[in-house]
């Protein structure tokens, strides 16, 4: 077997891998990225992040979703008929995505191989017979569906958040178990497409980190779009009977769907990699614990990403896998996350939020004041036919300080950036009020959301 040396191996190509190595790269350091799947990208590029966005935009589109408010146009899709048409989209977008990894690791010179890495002490791994030995060494190899033993993953009609992309058909009902980000987004993304979708959650609300009355909102729309809430009802028995999927609660009732989405939780994907010959071993559900370095109980062994857990998002992780690098490595660039931490939810329609929520400043005693715009007032909103959205600013009711930015309609994952800026720059609300925005434009609902908080600070400059 060869040996190898490198300054850094990096076990997983996804957000984390993927822009550690890069970082350290570019600082001259001799790098090796492992990827145990054909093509890099983890599961942002081909099971998560990437594949179900473009196939809510796909639903959104084929099934006429924002057609049919504008100008009464349905579409009715034949829920026999063979799907690959809807995931030809998705398979392109990975596709790119791919190339776009390795044409940026042939930039950086970085060394690339396809293989499942396992350590075989605290500084060398093994990958197909092959022997490296890192100087620091990266485990980014992220999470996969957490499937509980006493469902059937087998079953053709019982899907995770993973497989459920491989569907062929249009099944005529679903059940989803789980509200949190995934379980909801793929609920909507099947309502939209004519899928009679109930989702079920033992939590009395979907999505309890947000702002309340965004949640409430949100609701309200999944129900327009046909999904049906059953929350506050956990589930005691998974169970096929005939050709359809049964569902027991726990307070008696029986639910049956033709399919079923598991999208209760994630784990982390550690399996398998030898840690216990590098000194480590991963939490109960699979997961690394790390410092502010994102250094592992071996200090020269870093982790992030999705394998440390929350908040296991694809912006976060690419930013941890770079902190991590620069810190191991003392390089004066990037040397902490941001604070401020902006969600993107891909619901119909979007969420999107950073910062504190009316709730959290109740809770902590902040004095603090709220200002809302609706699209419907907007004329761009009015324009898209997206009448249903808000953007909502918590403002400190001394300081003026923006806390908190939530916004819940068409693109809100891309307006949130705006109170960001302001938000990372120690900005006011007056921000907002001495801007000039492009007319019309969703992004002008920031304005007059701050003149609602100015409104209900006294109208004082």
């Amino acid at each position: 077997m060869s040996s190898d040396a490198y300054d850094l191996v990096v076990i997983g190509s996804g957000p984390a891998g993927e822009k550690a190595a890069a970082q350290a790269a570019y600082f001259d350091k001799r790098v090796l990225v492992i990827e145990r799947e054909p093509e890099p990208g983890g599961a942002a590029v081909h099971t998560g992040t990437l594949p179900s966005k473009t196939l809510r935009e796909t639903a959104i589109y084929v099934s006429g979703h924002r057609s049919r408010h504008l100008y009464g146009v349905t579409v009715e899709l034949d829920h026999h008929a063979k799907v690959p048409l809807l995931m030809e989209r998705k398979d392109a977008i990975a596709q790119m995505e791919s190339a776009r990894i390795r044409a940026n690791y042939r930039r950086h010179g970085v060394d690339y191989v396809t293989g499942h890495a396992r350590f075989v002490d605290p500084h060398t791994v093994e990958v197909g017979g092959r022997r490296v030995r890192g100087e620091r060494i990266l485990i980014a190899t992220g999470s996969k569906p957490y499937q509980p033993p006493d469902i059937d993953f087998p079953d053709p009609q019982i899907h995770d958040s993973d497989e459920v992309l491989h569907l062929e058909r249009l099944p005529d009902s679903m059940i989803v178990l789980g509200a949190g980000v995934i379980g909801c987004e793929y609920a909507c993304m099947f309502a939209a497409l004519g899928v009679r979708v109930v989702l079920v959650d033992a939590r009395g609300a979907i999505l309890p980190f947000l702002d309340a009355e965004i949640v409430r909102r949100l609701e309200v729309a999944m129900e327009h779009l046909g999904v049906a809430l059953r929350l506050g009802r956990a589930w005691s028995e998974v169970k096929r009977a005939g050709d359809a999927i049964r569902v027991m609660l726990e307070d008696g009732d029986e639910l049956a769907a033709h399919d079923l989405l598991y999208a209760a939780g994630r784990i982390g994907a550690t399996a398998d990699l030898g840690l216990e010959r590098a000194g480590l071993a991963p939490g109960p559900r699979g997961y690394l614990e790390v410092d502010d370095a994102y250094r592992t109980r071996v200090p020269h062994i870093l982790a992030a990403g999705d394998v440390i857990g929350f908040p296991a998002l694809a912006s976060t992780s690419m930013e941890q896998g770079r902190v991590a690098v620069c810190r191991a490595f003392g390089f004066e660039y990037k040397r902490a996350v941001a604070d401020l931490l902006p969600f993107g939810i891909y619901t119909i329609p979007e969420v999107s939020a950073l910062g504190k929520t009316e709730e959290a400043c109740a809770r902590e005693g902040i004095p603090h004041v709220v200002g809302r715009a609706l699209y419907r007032d907007n004329a761009r909103g009015a324009i898209t036919g997206d009448v249903e959205g808000i953007t909502k600013l918590v403002v400190h009711a001394e300081t003026r300080a923006v806390l908190g930015v939530h916004v819940i309609g068409e693109r809100a994952s891309e307006l949130v950036h705006i109170g960001q800026a302001v938000m990372q720059c120690g900005g006011t609300v007056d921000a907002f009020i001495d801007m000039v925005f492009n007319f019309p434009t969703l992004a002008e609902s920031y304005k007059y959301a701050a003149y609602d908080c100015l409104g209900r600070l006294g109208g004082r400059r």
